[in-house]
């Protein structure tokens, strides 16, 4: 059960922190789903002890107002006890991501968590950010995110960050860093790989990620896609 506790804790740090880039990044970036057009993306996490299973479909109706709504289960290893977590969040841009430019916008979204904050916590942690993305020539593209999280445990606002990296490896193969966290812990990093399965419409991915000087039930795997119609 205190695993369960800290890897429930732990995944309401993924979210509550910068918030949904395209698969895999948890750091977000200056992009928004096609205007008109909705998208699903989906992954598994798997611990030591626990697993994950995500799902949050995205639409942007109006071409620069993205809306997401999804959730996500989190189970131990022998079936005992699970919990759920649900998202909503939105998004616009003020400047849109264009090669050798900055792209910039605000995100605002709440999460909540009815089985491990019952009562009128059911509504979670409300955070605001600004994803910050710039993209060069050559395919690389960095991406930063700067903000709040009014943390409902401790009732008081959190100031939280993010890092990441877009790196161009051969056709259709991106390299993924980031490091990403909040000034109340050590920061968490992952690496891996998106592949484009068919290109802008159907991607895969896969990475490795711990917290710094975490312990072992913080490691993870996690294998995803992104659907982009």
């Amino acid at each position: 059960m205190k695993s369960l506790i800290k890897i429930i804790i732990f995944n309401i740090l993924l979210i509550s922190t910068p918030l949904w880039a395209a698969r895999p990044f948890v750091t977000d970036d200056a992009r928004l789903t096609n205007a008109g057009k909705c998208q699903l993306e989906a992954w598994s996490r798997q611990y030591n002890a626990s697993s994950e299973f995500w799902a949050l479909p995205a639409c942007n109706f109006t071409g620069n107002f993205e809306i997401t709504l999804g959730g996500g289960t989190f189970t131990n290893d022998n079936q005992s006890s699970s919990t759920q977590d649900y998202v909503f969040q939105a998004k616009t841009l003020f400047k849109p991501l264009a090669t050798n430019e900055f792209g910039y916008g605000v995100a605002v979204g709440k999460i909540a968590h009815p089985k491990i904050n019952p009562g009128p916590n059911q509504f979670g942690n409300t955070y605001i950010y600004f994803p910050i993305s710039y993209a060069f020539k050559n395919d690389l593209v960095l991406h930063t995110n700067l903000g709040l999280l009014k943390d409902k445990g401790i009732n008081r606002p959190k100031a939280t960050y993010g890092f990441g990296a877009e790196i161009p490896l051969k056709a259709n193969i991106l390299g993924i860093a980031e490091i990403y966290g909040d000034e109340k812990q050590k920061p968490f990093y992952q690496i891996g790989i998106r592949y484009s399965v068919i290109p802008n419409l159907l991607q895969i991915d896969t990475t490795l990620g711990h917290q710094l000087d975490g312990e072992s039930d913080s490691k993870w795997l996690s294998i995803g896609f992104r659907y982009t119609p």
